[in-house]
This record gives structure tokens, C-alpha cells and sequence, in this order.
């Protein structure tokens, strides 16, 4: 099939993004990403994109970009900048120079002029402001008056992929672009009418229990070898998450949608017996009735945010405790972030590699269902 884009990719990390891209007729020719194991892994997903590695702020790698795109002849851009200076699970550090990014990728596709542009990033992007040549804009009024006597911009820009058949709320800032030459409406896709929550897609896997990091306290799971050999049996990557007894304890006792600061006794405790200061979203189960929340690279963390499976309530000699005291498998959070059951993760890439990428990276499902309205018009 002739492809009906020739796409470039920036900051494309490990190619969530472009997941379904091949099946709906888009073919990354050139992918951009800083960091060497990214762009190891997005080999590994796509061997016929030439993936150039390096500082896009630096104009010999910029100028290498726009030569080889223009050769190309690229015609699609989808751009997902760093978020890690605007997302509220972030710092928010109003100057962190990679809200400024944005910037080169201006520059990028004033160069390359293409006929598509998707540029994405977390919500907080419409608020956040950058300074350019010693002026204040917020970036989305930069975005604007930057490429407006270029592009036709459609600025109905969040989008909650939970809506778009994602079991995962998650919400993004998208910027879709049109060349002013080309004659298209770019339509924003029709939301569903209903969400897909973590009973409908993870209930039917096998419970697994934590490997306990601390070998003396593993006698808490008898039947831990068990579950681990059934969960095998559906994906070597549902495989027990590692965590210490500590944190474990805490989510034993933690009930489904809860966080363990809620607990009346068994709450994350310092070494002192003192309570820990944190967030009521961190030692969090998610719900079994809703999408997930929002995951983020600290998925495999349990005293990160919102990340511990939604459990089972366990009823023994009048003690109510809970199942699966731990994050997600990487099998589970490929069903939620909507990749492929058979997504060919690479057999050397490291568990928080995997972890990072999928937490970094947008659900692949929206931006299919993105694009789609775009090439039903080609």
C-alpha cells in the first residue's frame, strides 16, 4: 500500500505515537529523539525510519532534520515536546528550558513546510509561558502567531483519550494544522458515548502477588510461584512488579480506589514510625470502575501517583486485606495505553526503559482515531 504520508517524528521517544501509523496508511521516513536509548528502541519498532540522534537545538542536528526531510518529502509532522516543566506531576518550573523546545519546532516547520502538522503536549501547555527574543507569550499565542499565515490552526485542543476508547484519562493539548494551501477541513474525531473501565479490560487476568524485595518476609505469599506461572502463561511481561515489604504492607490494607494515607494504621510510615508527608494521589489504588488515571514515567513507584492495581478485598479469620499490593505489569499497562497485546517490546531494553516509555508517551488508539479523521479526506 502506497503510504498516503510521509511523516516525520520529533521528540518521538520509543514510538507510541506512531504505533498505528503503518495500518492506517502513514510511513514515518524520519523519527528525531536526544537520547540513545530511545532512539535504540525505536529501531527496534520501525528498522525502515531513519532515526537521527541529537540535540535538536543544535543547528548542525536541526539542518540534518530539514535537508533530509525535504528529500524525503515529508509531509506530516506530529511533534511531542517534553512535558516534564509544565505536567502537574512535574516540577513546573516556569524556567525550564525544555518549555522552550518549541521554539526549534517552529522553526522546523516553518522550514520544512509541510501540508500537516499534529503538535501535542500536556494541558498545561495553554498556560505556560516562554520568552523569545526577551518577549513574554504564552506558548499557544506563540504557536498561533507564528504559523498562522501558514496553517489553518484547529485550536479545540484537549482531548481525554478515555474518550476516544482508551481505558486511560488521559489529557492532552493537540494542535492540528492544515497548510494553507490545501483545501481540507481536518474534523476533530466524534467522542464515544461510553468509557472503557479497568474491570472491563483487566479483571480477567491472573492476580499476581509482589516479589518481596526483602527474601525473609517472602513467606507472606505462599502461593506467589503459582500466580507468577499462570500470569506467564498469558504475556512474559505479565510478570510480579519488585517492591519492599514496607510499601506492600501499606497497600495490603489499602482498599480498591483508595490511598494508604487514609489508612487509619497502616500508612506510609518513615523508619521513626512517623507518618510520611505526601500526596492523598500517591499510595494509590486505581478503581475498578473507571478508566486509569493518567500514567506517568513512575509507574513501577508505588509512592508515586496514582498506580497500584485497584485489587480484590480478601476476607480471612474477620481480617479484610486486599490483592495485588502492587503497580501494574508492563502487560497491563500496554491494555491500558492501548498498544498491541503483542506490542514487540525489545528483549534488552530494561523494565524502567519500557516503564518510561510507555509513561511519556500519548495512548497510540487517540492518535489513530486523530489521524483517521484527517486521511478519510485525502
Amino acid at each position: 500500500m502506497n503510504p498516503k504520508l510521509k511523516c516525520l517524528s520529533l521528540f518521538c521517544s520509543g514510538g507510541l505515537a506512531e504505533t498505528y501509523f503503518e495500518e492506517i496508511g502513514i510511513e514515518v521516513v524520519l523519527a528525531n529523539e536526544l537520547r540513545e536509548d530511545r532512539c535504540a528502541f525505536y529501531k527496534h519498532l520501525f528498522p525502515k525510519t531513519e532515526v537521527i540522534q541529537g540535540d535538536i537545538t543544535k543547528d548542525f542536528v536541526k539542518n540534518e532534520i530539514i535537508k533530509k526531510s525535504i528529500e524525503c518529502g515529508v509531509d506530516f509532522i506530529i511533534a511531542t515536546p517534553p512535558c516534564q516543566g509544565m505536567s502537574r506531576h512535574g516540577k513546573r518550573d516556569k524556567n525550564d528550558t525544555r518549555n522552550e523546545l518549541i521554539t526549534h519546532v517552529i522553526n522546523i516547520i516553518l522550514q520544512i513546510n509541510p501540508k500537516y502538522v499534529l503538535i501535542e503536549n500536556v494541558p498545561m501547555q495553554l498556560r505556560t509561558s516562554i520568552l523569545v527574543d526577551n518577549k513574554k507569550f504564552l506558548i499557544p499565542d506563540y504557536i498561533k502567531s507564528s504559523l498562522k499565515n501558514n496553517f489553518k490552526i484547529y485550536d479545540e485542543s484537549i482531548f481525554d483519550s478515555s474518550m476516544f476508547g482508551v481505558p486511560q484519562s488521559r489529557k492532552r493539548s493537540i494542535f492540528r494544522m492544515v497548510n494553507n494551501k490545501v483545501k481540507i477541513k481536518w474534523g476533530r474525531p466524534k467522542e464515544n458515548d461510553f468509557k472503557i473501565s479497568l474491570n472491563d479490560c483487566l479483571s480477567e487476568l491472573p492476580s499476581l502477588d509482589p516479589l518481596v524485595r526483602q527474601s525473609e518476609k517472602r513467606y507472606n505469599f505462599p502461593d506467589f510461584k503459582i500466580k507468577k506461572e499462570a500470569g506467564l502463561k498469558v504475556s512474559k511481561w505479565h510478570y510480579p512488579p519488585t517492591h519492599s515489604w514496607h510499601l506492600i504492607e501499606t497497600m495490603i490494607h489499602t482498599p480498591t480506589g483508595k490511598s494508604a494515607f487514609e489508612n487509619d494504621f497502616f500508612y506510609p510510615k518513615k523508619s521513626t514510625g512517623d507518618k510520611v508527608k505526601g500526596r492523598i494521589s500517591c499510595y494509590k489504588r486505581y478503581r475498578w470502575d473507571n478508566p486509569a488515571n493518567t500514567v506517568t514515567q513512575n509507574n513501577g513507584v508505588i509512592s508515586s501517583a496514582v498506580c497500584v492495581h485497584p485489587g480484590r478485598k480478601i476476607i480471612k479469620n474477620n481480617t479484610v486485606t486486599y490483592s495485588d499490593p502492587r503497580v501494574l505489569t508492563i502487560f497491563e499497562l500496554m491494555i491500558i495505553s492501548s498498544l498491541p497485546k503483542d506490542w514487540d517490546i525489545p528483549d534488552w531494553a530494561s523494565e524502567k526503559l519500557i516503564r518510561n516509555i510507555i509513561g511519556e508517551g500519548i495512548p497510540p488508539l487517540l492518535v489513530k482515531r486523530i489521524m483517521e479523521e484527517l486521511l478519510i479526506k485525502l
